[in-house]
């Protein structure tokens, strides 16, 4: 049995009426769903379904329905809609609106055509090999964008504490927007860090210290999170590989030996066929395993992470390098999330809109 959806509160409302999203009825949004049909749904979240749209103007919308079963699922919904309502950047998936009536929870995105970056490495696209090197760098580039906007130019900051996979929506030019803000909070003024009474356990991308405290979030929680994103997107892999011969590998400690050892290339997709830049791909590498090493002290920040992946520092890059974790001698894994996570099993794709 559902409890009643609850309303934002009415400091975001006022953001509607300048017009940058607005309140949907339900019968708004059935009527743009086809009555939410089978046919209109392309994505399964933790949280609820995805659905495509398309309103009374032609444009083309993506609604999440959410399953509103306890309080902490409408605390989810009231989060996410008050956190998108109040930021606003290219690398952020648009809020067009929402609606809460009764039961019904409903949040309302502008479409992305080509679905999350998940469908796209493991689900339902992994084997048309869109995904050509200028592509991941670009999305590489833009979800770090749009993480550093949240870090360091909202206001006040926000940690996501839900980077993964299937929470970057590609658009019909494989630009990056970071969707799933249900979890997102809010940093107080000179806090180092915030207070969580609630955990997400995304499985593969929770940073240690976050594992072993979860009452603390902190921005370098997210640039872990950014670091295994970032091999997963160069390599391929899933954040734990649990086809392999060592069932149970992270990403990080198969990828941290080939650092070491320079080959660089063998890191790569194989659905790359080969074709990527060798100088860029030592530099996703490299910037993807200084983010996910177990000190968060260590971890840059999301400002050094766009410079780094752009080549605009290469002074900091070169001592990121040269830096002990690369020596080849050293035969010990930093991988301090090794024992607390596990493979990402959330995310899963549906079929694309027939309608489409």
């Amino acid at each position: 049995m559902g409890v009643a959806c609850g309303k934002p509160t009415d400091r975001f409302e006022f953001s509607s009426e300048r017009g940058r999203w607005r309140i949907f009825s339900r019968k708004d949004l059935r009527a743009a769903t086809n009555s939410f049909s089978y046919d209109n749904k392309f994505g399964e979240e933790e949280s609820g379904s995805l659905y495509w749209g398309q309103l009374w103007d032609g444009s083309q919308i993506a609604v999440k329905r959410l399953r509103v079963y306890s309080e902490k699922a409408e605390t989810e919904f009231v989060d996410e809609v008050e956190m998108l309502g109040s930021v606003r950047h290219k690398n952020l998936l648009n809020l067009r609106g929402y609606c809460a009536e009764g039961q019904e929870c409903l949040i309302v995105y502008d479409y992305m055509p080509n679905l999350s970056l998940h469908a796209h490495l493991h689900g339902l696209h992994s084997d048309e090999r869109l995904l050509d090197w200028s592509r991941r760098m670009s999305i590489a580039i833009g979800t770090a964008e749009g993480i550093a906007y949240l870090h360091h130019h909202a206001t006040p900051p926000i940690i996501h504490r839900d980077v993964k996979a299937s929470n970057v929506w590609l658009d019909s030019e494989f630009r990056a927007h970071i969707a799933g803000f249900g979890f997102a909070k809010l940093i107080p003024d000179g806090a180092a860090h915030v207070a969580t009474t609630r955990v997400h356990d995304t499985k593969g991308y929770l940073a240690p210290e976050y594992a072993i405290n979860p009452g603390k979030a902190s921005e370098a929680c997210d640039v872990y999170s950014f670091g295994i994103l970032l091999l997963e997107l160069a390599t391929g892999r899933r954040p734990i590989d649990k086809s392999s011969p060592a069932a149970g590998q992270t990403i990080t400690s198969w990828a941290l030996p080939l650092a070491r050892e320079k080959k660089f290339e063998e890191l790569a997709d194989l659905r790359l066929g080969g074709n990527f830049v060798k100088e860029e791909m030592k530099r996703v590498a490299i910037v993807a395993l200084v983010c996910a090493q177990s000190d968060p002290e260590r971890r840059p920040t999301m400002l050094e992470v766009v410079k780094l992946l752009k080549g605009q520092s290469k002074e900091r890059f070169s001592s990121l390098e040269n830096d002990e974790m690369f020596r080849p001698d050293r035969t010990e894994s930093f991988d301090g999330g090794k024992d607390v996570i596990e493979e990402d099993d959330s995310a899963t794709d549906a079929v694309a809109p027939s309608t489409l």
